[in-house]
C-alpha cells in the first residue's frame, strides 16, 4: 500500500511539473478604453509619474505606501519608486515614448517577488475620442509558471487596468 501511494505521489508531482512547464514563457495582460478626448489631453496623465499617481488603481490600493520621484518630470527618464505593506517595493521607469501615441516603461518589482516587466500606454485616435490601451507583458519565469496554478494574473492585473482606465476616463473628461 505505501508503495502504491508512493507512486501515485511521484506521478502527481510529475504531472504537476509537466503542466506547469508547458505553460507559456512570456504573458501579456491588455485592457483599453475609449476616452472621450483627444491624445493631447490624455498623454500628460501617462507621461508624468505624478499624474499619473493620481489615476493608478495600484497608489489607491496602497495610499500609505512611500513614493518617491526621479529624473525629469516627465517623459524618458522619469522614474517613481514605491515600497508598501500591499504593493511591495519596485521602480517604474519611463523608457520611450512618442509624444501623444505611447509611453513604454520598464517596471521591475522587487518584493514580493523580483521580476522586470514592460508596460505600454498606447493612444489610437478613434470616431468620437482616443483608444487607451494598457499593456504589460514580460517573461513567465517557473515561479509565474507555478503561481498560475493558484491565481489568474490575467483578470487579476486586467481587473486593476479597467479600473485604472475608468478613473482616467474621469480625471480626463471631467478636466
Amino acid at each position: 500500500m505505501t508503495t502504491a501511494m508512493l507512486l501515485i505521489l511521484v506521478a502527481a508531482i510529475a504531472g504537476l511539473a509537466f503542466y506547469v512547464t508547458r505553460q507559456p514563457d512570456v504573458f501579456r495582460v491588455t485592457r483599453s478604453a475609449v476616452i472621450n478626448a483627444p491624445a493631447d489631453a490624455i498623454f500628460p496623465w501617462m507621461n508624468n509619474p505624478r499624474r499619473a499617481a493620481e489615476w493608478s488603481p495600484f497608489v489607491r490600493n496602497d495610499p500609505d505606501a512611500a513614493y518617491t520621484y526621479e529624473g525629469p518630470e516627465s517623459g524618458v527618464g522619469a522614474i517613481t519608486t514605491w515600497d508598501g505593506k500591499k504593493s511591495g517595493a519596485g521602480k517604474l521607469t519611463i523608457t520611450d515614448q512618442t509624444v501623444n501615441e505611447r509611453v513604454t516603461m520598464r517596471l521591475e518589482f522587487y518584493r514580493p517577488m523580483k521580476c522586470v516587466n514592460t508596460v505600454d500606454y498606447i493612444l489610437t485616435a478613434v470616431d468620437g475620442g482616443t483608444d487607451v490601451s494598457w499593456t504589460m507583458y514580460g517573461p513567465n519565469n517557473i515561479m509565474g509558471k507555478l503561481m498560475g496554478l493558484f491565481m489568474n494574473c490575467e483578470k487579476m492585473c486586467g481587473d486593476q487596468f479597467i479600473i485604472g482606465l475608468n478613473n482616467l476616463k474621469q480625471k480626463v473628461e471631467g478636466a
